[in-house]
């Protein structure tokens, strides 16, 4: 069966960003994030998919900020020392043969979103590696195609190594199936975006609500019946509620210059990819590369383990 990788670059990104120590090169530029991304994408290539992008946030405003003025107004600018990686990111993912994908006036989730779902229901495997727990709403497991085909949408963790395929895994996770996830957040909010929630709603809340009336339509419907502070915070917001639910939707909806197969794995760039890793003091992906063996930064610690050991890796490396 073929496969597809969409990789959250931008997430992914960030996190590395603020999970690494600062690391730098031999002229001090910043390499940390740069590093903690290649050994993520490592473990990716080594798979050989049959088709993977690398999709970003475009830059500017979306639709959510024109339903929400207020949707992620409390996020800090981007930090210099991350501004300066994201050029060199994209470098080397395209001199690695992975296309990069920017739509504007929408988010980078709502792309995978689209090409996910896409992929799945023309027969192929989806693979999301992301770090971000709205792309639960996507996971749905294996389904049969012509009778013996097996599409599903799989959601991996790079950075922690957690692997949901399942409603089982979801609810393991959450507490909650997949195609309640959007419902959980919405009660939730997200502070990180600047969506108010039900305050003093908590995942186990959430959980417990969606358990007894199953939707958010039907947690409104019965807000009533919810006594106690919990309660009243919960009417408080109920003219609130619907927006939050369209803000967490991840769209599938989308018109793509592009259909997910014809994103293919292309030939690396070598000669790139040796300037590149010279450039920013990978030595072991340059001695790999020299080898011939197709492999990227990192170690074997690393490949075991994920961004998890990329300090060590880059310190031995």
């Amino acid at each position: 069966m073929k496969r597809l990788v969409l990789i959250d670059g931008s997430s992914y990104l960030y996190r590395a960003f603020h999970a690494l120590p600062p690391l730098t090169n031999d002229a001090g530029e910043p390499t940390g994030a740069l590093f903690g991304v290649v050994n993520m994408l490592r473990a990716h290539l080594k798979e050989q998919p049959d088709y993977i992008a690398y999709v970003v946030d475009a830059p500017g405003k979306t639709f959510r900020d024109d339903l929400d003025p207020q949707y992620k107004a409390n996020r800090p600018p981007m930090p210099d020392e991350l501004r300066a990686q994201v050029q060199p990111m994209c470098d080397i993912v395209q001199a690695l043969g992975i296309d990069i994908i920017r739509v504007p006036d929408v988010e980078a989730d709502d792309v995978i979103g689209t090409l996910a779902v896409q992929a799945a229901n023309a027969g192929v495997d989806v693979t999301v590696s992301t770090s971000d727990k709205d792309f639960a709403q996507l996971v749905r497991p294996c389904v049969s195609v012509d009778g013996d085909e097996c599409a599903g949408i799989v959601m991996v963790n790079t950075m922690s190594g957690s692997r949901l395929d399942s409603d089982q895994a979801v609810i393991d996770k959450f507490g909650v199936r997949a195609d309640q996830i959007i419902d959980y957040l919405a009660l939730m909010g997200d502070k990180i975006d600047n969506i108010p929630g039900v305050e003093k709603c908590g995942p186990k809340t959430a959980a417990k609500w969606l358990a007894e009336y199953g939707t958010l339509d039907g947690v409104i419907a019965n807000a009533d019946a919810i006594k106690g502070k919990i309660g009243d915070n919960l009417r408080a917001v109920l003219d609130r509620l619907p927006l939050n639910r369209t803000l967490t939707t991840i769209r599938t909806d989308l018109e793509l210059e592009r259909n997910h197969d014809e994103l293919p794995l292309r030939e690396r760039d070598a000669d790139a990819l040796r300037v590149l890793y010279a450039r920013y003091g990978f030595k072991q992906a340059l001695r790999e590369l020299d080898a011939g063996n197709g492999t990227v930064a990192g170690d074997a610690a690393a490949d075991r383990a994920g961004v998890r050991n990329t300090a060590a890796g880059y310190a031995r490396a």
